[in-house]
């Protein structure tokens, strides 16, 4: 390595920016999570009930992206940036979360969740 204090100096300037990166992020869902206070139709709370137990039975990871992708309403990017993983992890777990979802007949249709991949 020919210049040792060179590629510290990228890598502690790259972590810091990956540090202020997730502080922006997790202050817009908890400025997002605050202002979202959507009353439920009574006639959808049944639905909404069976929803938030299945999500609850989810393994922690599917859990964790359903909800910053769809509840939060994060993009695949930042909700990669706030699980600390890649988007393509982001993608799989989403998708495997809407399966075991589907699989447990709480989203009764396929339009329920669109995974999409433009983020």
């Amino acid at each position: 390595m020919e210049a040792p204090g060179a590629w510290a100096h990228r890598v502690a300037m790259n972590l810091a920016r990956s540090h202020f990166r997730h502080l922006k992020v997790t202050e817009r869902v908890h400025a997002h999570l605050a202002l979202s206070g959507e009353a439920i139709d009574a006639s959808d709370l049944d639905g909404a009930i069976a929803v938030r137990a299945a999500v609850a039975e989810l393994p922690e990871r599917q859990r964790m992206a359903i909800v910053l992708r769809y509840f939060v309403d994060l993009s695949v990017r930042d909700t990669a940036e706030v699980m600390r993983c890649p988007e393509g992890t982001v993608k799989t777990l989403t998708f495997e979360a809407i399966r075991n979802l589907r699989e447990r007949d709480v989203l009764a249709s396929e339009s329920a969740l669109e995974v999409d991949d433009a983020g």
